[in-house]
C-alpha cells in the first residue's frame, strides 16, 4: 500500500525522493555520520551541522573541516547561521564552493550562545533583519535556498507564518517547520497543526520536523499535515535505519524487521573509524562516547556499556568492550 506523500518533491532542479532528510544536528551530523546515513538509511538529503558564518568569515580552518562533503552523500545541503546579511551572503558562497548542493539558513536554533549574537531562532524577533539576510543569501549562490524555523520565539506567538511569506516572495524554494517554538528547545510535543497552516500558507515546498520517531509517525505527519517530506533528527542518532525504514513504510505500508546486534556493531565501529579518518582517533571516541550507546539501546548490558564507554580512548578499546558486552548475541547472530 503506497502511502501519500512518498512520490517526494523538488527544490529548484534537486528531486527529493523518498521524502526523507536528516536533519542538521550540531555534533552529529558531520560527515563520518552523514555517510553512514546515506549508505544505511537511504535519505534523499542529508544536512551538515550548523556552520558559523563569523568562523568562516575569519578562515576558521576548523570550521572549513566541517564541510567533509564527499559524493556518496550528494545532495547535501549545508546550514549556516548568522544574523549579518554580508557575511552571510559570503559565507553561503564559500559553502557553494566547498560542494553545497542546497543552502539552508538556520532560524531555529535556541541555544543562548548562538541567540545572543542575533542568529539562529533570534531572527524570528527580527523580521527585517531576517529578510535582509535570505535576500542577501539568495543572491549570493545559485543553489536553491532554504530555511529551517520555528513557529516562533514565544509559545503561542505563531510569527513565522507571515515571515516565511516575505521568504518565498524573496526567493527561498523549501522551507523547514520544526513545530515546537523556540522557547521550548525539545521540550513537549510537537505542534503539527502547525505544519498544516504553513503549509496552507505557501506555495514551496514544506518540510515537517519534530516528533518523527517512528515510520508510522511519518505517515501520520505526511497524511495530517499535507507537508511535502519529512525530517527526522535525534531518532537517527545511533539508529540510522529509522530512515531506511520510513522510506520502506511510505512506499509499501510495511515494517522492516529491525538491526540485528551484529548490524549494529558494525555500524557503530564503522562510523567511529570514519569519524577517526578527520578527527583522529581519541578525539573521535570522546566525541562519540555519548552517540555509540545509543546503537545498543534495548539490548541487554548496554546501560553497562555506556557506562564502561566512558573510560575508553581508543577503537580497539571500544571493539574489545562491544565484544565482552554483548559476545553472546554477536555469536548468536553473526553470519554462518
Amino acid at each position: 500500500m503506497q502511502q501519500r506523500g512518498y512520490e517526494g518533491f523538488r527544490v529548484g532542479n534537486l528531486w527529493i525522493s523518498p521524502p526523507v532528510i536528516l536533519a542538521p544536528m550540531a555534533d552529529v551530523t558531520n560527515g563520518a555520520f552523514r555517510r553512514l546515513a546515506k549508505r544505511i538509511g537511504g535519505p534523499s538529503l542529508v544536512v551538515t551541522e550548523f556552520i558559523s558564518t563569523t568562523a568562516l568569515h575569519y578562515g576558521s580552518a576548523k570550521t572549513l573541516t566541517m564541510f567533509d562533503i564527499t559524493p556518496d552523500q550528494r545532495p547535501v545541503a549545508v546550514q549556516i547561521f548568522g544574523a549579518d546579511p554580508a557575511i552571510m551572503a559570503e559565507a553561503a558562497r564559500i559553502a557553494v564552493d566547498m560542494g553545497a548542493d542546497i543552502l539552508d539558513i538556520n532560524m531555529g536554533c535556541w541555544v543562548p550562545k548562538v541567540c545572543k549574537t542575533g542568529a539562529g531562532a533570534a531572527l524570528i524577533r527580527d523580521p527585517d533583519t531576517a529578510c535582509r539576510v535570505v535576500e542577501a543569501v539568495v543572491k549570493a549562490v545559485s543553489v536553491p535556498v532554504t530555511v529551517k524555523t520555528r513557529p516562533g520565539w514565544q509559545y503561542g506567538d505563531f510569527a513565522t507564518a507571515k515571515l516565511a511569506k516575505r521568504f518565498e516572495e524573496l526567493g527561498i524554494q523549501a522551507l523547514t517547520l520544526h513545530a515546537r517554538f523556540a522557547v521550548q528547545g525539545h521540550e513537549g510535543a510537537a505542534d503539527w497543526a502547525l505544519i498544516r497552516q504553513m503549509k496552507a500558507l505557501l506555495s514551496i515546498p514544506v518540510i515537517g520536523n519534530g516528533d518523527v520517531n517512528s515510520p508510522q509517525a511519518a505517515a501520520r505527519l505526511l497524511e495530517e499535515t499535507g507537508c511535502d517530506g519529512v525530517m527526522v533528527g535525534r531518532a537517527a542518532i545511533g539508529n540510522p535505519w529509522i530512515l531506511r525504514d520510513i522510506a520502506h513504510f511510505l512506499r509499501t505500508g510495511e515494517l522492516l524487521p529491525p538491526p540485528t546486534l551484529q548490524e549494529r556493531a558494525e555500524a557503530a565501529l564503522s562510523h567511529l573509524r570514519d569519524l577517526a579518518q578527520s578527527m583522529g582517533e581519541g578525539p573521535a571516541v570522546r566525541h562519540l562516547r555519548g552517540q555509540l550507546p545509543l546503537y545498543f539501546r534495548g539490548f541487554p548490558y548496554a546501560s553497562r556499556f555506556r557506562e564502561r564507554i566512558s573510560h575508553a580512548n581508543t577503537i580497539e578499546e571500544v571493539q574489545r568492550l562491544i565484544e565482552e558486552l554483548f559476545h553472546t548475541e554477536l555469536t548468536a547472530c553473526a553470519p554462518a
